[in-house]
């Protein structure tokens, strides 16, 4: 709990820093606060220049930001998150302390100078850095560290977005990929501390100022389903053109890589020439499009230019996140979605600034599939409970929907095209390679479903196993039945107790014979007994049991 506290307060006062490093940085290079506020505008310093002094701020910061990168902390580049993801999965939670001084200013350079990105991917590895170096100082246990690492996340979102519910569910949802009691109370201590400490900075104010928004009349939410599907082919289409830019940007590049961000400057220059409103976050702008100050066209063009923008920024070798764009796009996409709906259907439609809080929420989880993070982060950045009902609708369609069209979230994706699966063994692991079949167990005798519950105890006991597979009266697999679940029948009172295994009966993890071990050890850990039953493929019969001994056993079959 006091570690906790103490990587919540460092990751708030990391977030203020951060911001401050943001302002400054954008007041040098623009001449404002933000110039997505005023795009199109000189910048005072040079005013001779006019707007076209766009062209060189990414090329200057890009030659502060890319040595500064290549050198001390390769791992700065890019979004962030997906490192931290691979850093609790498959490297006990340690990430280099220099991490967060090089992320800190490489990301403020990037988005000072014009680069396209959210500074939510830069916080998340701040305060994820400064949470493994603390628990690494103290000499904690690999899952302890792992949960000062998602600590550190959870802080650095709630300082930074000033949404502390948000921190929480961002580190279970993304970071851990679980959640536990012991989790959340850690990391709820950890955003409490570290959103004390923003407020005391910034204010307690929300992110966007917004008018309340109401549903009116039922079909809105038939229009509200629909943009989530929508917005997550956007979602997932943002994705694909991100890493399609970054691989076209390493085809064409050939020079050394610290002055790649310089170079590949003068093309993102030109984006910001054409299309100033991509300067930096571009809050303002989003906030703007929210209010319905922006025609339908010139809201598609946004949509489009910061997808392209983001992906460049990126694929130059910038730093900074994709959480801020996600939503940005998501603005765009649902102001001109509710602008058309409003013309096609005035009666029907409602507030067109409703649709554009939807499309953030629903692009986010269309991108990320973490939608109850989407959920509550919209609520918390924007303080609006009004349309809480179609915005879980929609969140819940465009992550559905993105699941059927990608098997990867945008955090993934750029580990997998690395050759790294966080579900699979890490490179080099001795376990986790060999297929399934190689390391089970012959199958348990099964236990028909209509066996009653004293003699099932009496062959549980007897088994070795927590657990065994139940069949029912032609043979067919439908379960397994654990001891603890027939102990706690056995204590229930008689004339409401399940009387047979069968009632007790559930279907476990799938674990298939010819999948990887380390595929299947998800399942093995998640399962109520001792081990899991391996079933085949196209039977979906079990043939074998795999259990945590027999897994281990593997080991000594590959030395």
């Amino acid at each position: 709990m006091a570690l906790a506290v103490a990587v919540g307060a460092g990751a708030g006062v990391g977030s203020i820093i951060f911001r401050w490093c943001i302002v400054t940085f954008t007041h040098l290079f623009s001449g404002h606060a933000d110039y997505a506020s005023s795009p199109g505008a000189s910048n005072p310093h040079v005013p001779w220049l006019g707007p076209f002094f766009v062209l060189l701020t990414p090329v200057i910061g890009g030659l502060l930001y890319g040595p500064l990168v290549n050198r001390f902390a390769k791992e700065a580049r890019g979004h962030g998150v997906p490192e931290v993801m691979l850093a609790v999965a498959q490297r006990g939670g340690r990430i280099s302390p220099k991490v967060a001084v090089v992320k800190t200013l490489a990301s403020a350079l990037t988005i000072g100078s014009g680069g396209s990105v959210g500074r939510e991917g830069p916080i998340v590895q701040i305060g994820s850095a400064l949470g493994s170096t603390l628990g690494r100082m103290t000499k904690l246990t690999e899952g302890r560290l792992k949960l000062l690492v998602a600590c550190g996340a959870a802080g650095g979102i709630a300082a930074t977005f000033n949404a502390p519910l948000a921190g929480v569910f961002f580190a279970m949802e993304l970071i851990l990929g679980t959640f536990s009691a012991e989790a959340f109370g850690a990391t709820v201590l950890a955003s409490v501390t570290a959103s004390v400490i923003g407020r005391a900075a910034f204010g307690d104010v929300a992110f966007l100022d917004l008018p309340a928004f109401h549903v009116d009349h039922v079909g809105q939410y038939g229009l509200f389903a629909l943009l989530g599907v929508l917005a997550a082919v956007v979602g997932v289409g943002f994705s694909r053109v991100l890493y399609l830019i970054e691989d076209a940007c390493d085809w064409i590049w050939r020079g050394p890589e610290w002055l790649r961000p310089a170079v590949g400057g003068l093309a993102l220059g030109l984006v910001l020439l054409a299309l100033p409103e991509m300067y930096g976050v571009g809050y303002p702008v989003l906030q703007k499009a929210t209010e319905g100050g922006y025609a339908i066209g010139f809201l598609v063009l946004l949509l489009v230019g910061k997808v392209l923008a983001t992906s460049l920024t990126i694929g130059i070798g910038g730093s900074g996140g994709v959480f801020a764009p996600s939503l940005f796009i998501g603005a765009m996409l649902g102001s001109a979605y509710g602008a058309t709906a409003h013309s096609l259907l005035p009666q029907t439609s409602g507030a067109v600034g409703a649709y554009a809080l939807v499309g953030m929420g629903a692009v986010f989880a269309g991108a990320s599939r973490a939608p109850i993070t989407a959920v509550v982060i919209l609520f918390e950045l924007t303080g609006e409970y009004s349309i809480i009902l179609p915005l879980m609708l929609a969140i819940v369609l465009a992550t559905v929907t993105s699941r059927l069209m990608s098997h990867d979230t945008i955090y993934t994706l750029k580990l997998r095209r690395r050759g790294i699966d966080l579900e699979g063994p890490a490179h080099g692991a001795v376990l986790g390679t060999q297929r399934v079949d190689t390391v089970m167990e012959p199958l348990p005798a099964p236990l028909p479903a209509s066996t009653g519950l004293a003699e099932a105890a009496d062959r549980l006991s007897l088994s070795g196993h927590g657990a065994l597979p139940v069949i029912d009266a032609e043979g067919h697999y439908v379960g397994t039945v654990t001891a603890r679940s027939v102990a706690e029948a056995l204590a229930e009172e008689p004339d409401t107790a399940p009387a047979q295994v069968g009632q007790l009966a559930e279907a476990p993890a799938t674990v298939l014979r010819d999948e990887p071990l380390a595929h299947a050890l998800h399942g093995l850990l998640s399962a109520g007994g001792t081990g899991v039953p391996v079933l085949d493929a196209e039977q979906g019969a079990p043939v074998g049991w795999l259990s945590h001994q027999s897994a281990l056993r593997a080991v000594h079959a590959t030395t």
